[in-house]
């Protein structure tokens, strides 16, 4: 945790009056302006999938904002006032929304916790190893193991509209389902020597798993760094080796060193995935099932060549 992030912590635990012009609007749960209840979600990818499970039940809302990287962000002291004024706060785990803990401690609202329904695949050396890989929505599979948990943390909330949230939730899971689908069926269908996921974040080893594919990244958690030599090295070498045909990065990272891996190897560079953030509305990723979907095409079509 930063400074600032630290500060914030020590406000949300000494009751410090908020700062104006803080991060976003304070909302004040039923006492909104549609008197619906309010989920608060770290950030945009699980507030979609909340959003979904949720429809018309309830008003969902991201802390983070879009394009904003979850893994070092910094609250703010309206992040609190907005902390305090949910009813259901909704947070990933695996450590990558570790800074809401201190503010969620603060107040009284229900707390779901996404990856409690998921089993940990665990980082592979560096700094972080042995913490648990916090990436599990990018795999379809353990995304419908979050739409399952929201399900029944959105139904408690909001009992009288359990048939609908019950609907929307089936309804995501199926989808999620077909996209798991095509890409198992888009990696079976692909040659062996191909089936290597290089990224830059190690953001894909859910997916990988359930994709049947190898994976390789050149440092395991945003917030880490650019990757050291070693491990810059040891991509290097791995494309060098297997001549897959493209390399990929992720929208909220910075692609210098893979895009001079694939110059170097010959390969094809793609910096489009989303994995943190869903994009803007105009972009590829508006939506939570965009996201994967696009993600998954992109994959596909990048190691099929």
């Amino acid at each position: 945790m930063g400074a600032a992030a630290a500060a914030c912590a020590l406000a949300a635990l000494t009751g410090c009056a908020p700062v104006a012009g803080a991060t976003g609007a304070p909302a004040a749960g039923h006492d909104g302006a549609d008197g619906r209840p309010l989920v608060l979600a770290t950030f945009t990818v699980i507030a979609d999938i909340a959003r979904e499970v949720a429809g018309e039940s309830a008003r969902v809302e991201s802390l983070t904002r879009v394009g904003v990287e979850v893994h070092d962000y910094e609250p703010t002291p309206g992040d609190l006032v907005r902390t305090e004024g949910a009813d259901l706060v909704v947070t990933n785990g695996f450590g990558v929304d570790d800074w809401l803990l201190a503010l969620v401690e603060r107040q009284q609202a229900p707390h779901v916790v996404l990856t409690d329904a998921v089993e940990p695949i665990a980082i592979e050396g560096g700094h972080y190893s042995g913490q648990p890989n916090a990436h599990a929505w990018v795999s379809p599979v353990e995304g419908a193991a979050y739409v399952e948990q929201l399900r029944i943390a959105i139904g408690d909330l909001v009992p009288e509209q359990r048939a609908e949230i019950d609907a929307n939730a089936a309804a995501l899971t199926a989808r999620l389902g077909q996209l798991e689908l095509r890409l198992r069926e888009g990696v079976a269908g692909m040659p062996p020597e191909h089936r290597l996921l290089v990224s830059c974040e190690g953001a894909f080893s859910y997916l990988a798993r359930d994709a049947g594919l190898e994976e390789a990244s050149l440092w395991p958690v945003n917030a880490g760094g650019q990757g050291t030599p070693q491990a810059i090295a040891h991509v290097a070498a791995v494309v060098e080796r297997t001549r897959v045909p493209t390399v990929f990065c992720e929208s909220t990272t910075h692609p210098g060193t893979q895009q001079q891996i694939a110059r170097t190897a010959g390969v094809r560079f793609d910096g489009s995935l989303h994995v943190d953030s869903l994009s803007g509305a105009d972009g590829p990723a508006p939506t939570y099932l965009a996201l994967i979907e696009h993600d998954i095409d992109a994959i596909l079509e990048g190691l099929s060549r």
